[in-house]
């Protein structure tokens, strides 16, 4: 094992522990994150690890919490979510209440991907996936403008993807 502190599961990544990953732990995340479904003997001959080592080496990557989960990304198409709707809203108050009571109704709205607090023009961007343009028109007319709290809210619909990954980097 190398010189990392294992800490509890769970705790968030610090800079300390990035610094404290070595070339073949980087190697490993940056493996996983394009196809977790590896298999650990081929993801060991990928690192060039013994199988046993390679399974500890996740699993202290797990349990310092720099592997959140392992999720399978479905085609938005194949499930009938292939439209993408960025949505800013703007509230009618700045208060901890007004925030609060947005964000619960937030997490609740059909195909809503991400929700984010933002800083300048808008308070909040939504990330939508519906069917398409009539399934967001009700989905707006039914959920988005009963949202509490919201005095405007602006759809911007993605009319093609040029970039879209869940790799996020890792400095070498």
């Amino acid at each position: 094992m190398s010189a990392t502190k294992v800490r509890a599961k769970n705790v968030d990544a610090t800079e300390e522990t990035l610094e404290a990953l070595d070339r073949t732990d980087k190697a490993i995340l940056r493996l996983l994150q394009r196809d977790a479904s590896l298999s650990n003997v081929a993801l060991a001959a990928k690192v060039h690890l013994s199988p046993p080592a390679c399974l500890r080496r996740v699993e202290r990557l797990k349990r310092l919490g720099l592997i959140d989960k392992v999720v399978a990304l479905l085609s938005p198409r194949a499930v009938g979510a292939g439209m993408l709707v960025m949505i800013g809203v703007v509230l009618d108050r700045s208060t901890p209440d007004s925030f609060a009571a947005f964000e619960k109704a937030a997490a609740k709205v059909s195909g809503c991907m991400e929700c984010h607090v933002v800083t300048g023009e808008f308070d909040y961007f939504m990330l939508v996936r519906t069917r398409d343009n009539d399934s967001f028109n009700r989905l707006h007319a039914e959920q988005l403008l009963y949202l509490p709290g919201v005095r405007q809210v602006r759809s911007f619909m993605v009319l093609r993807n040029v970039l879209s990954t869940t790799e996020l980097p890792l400095a070498v």
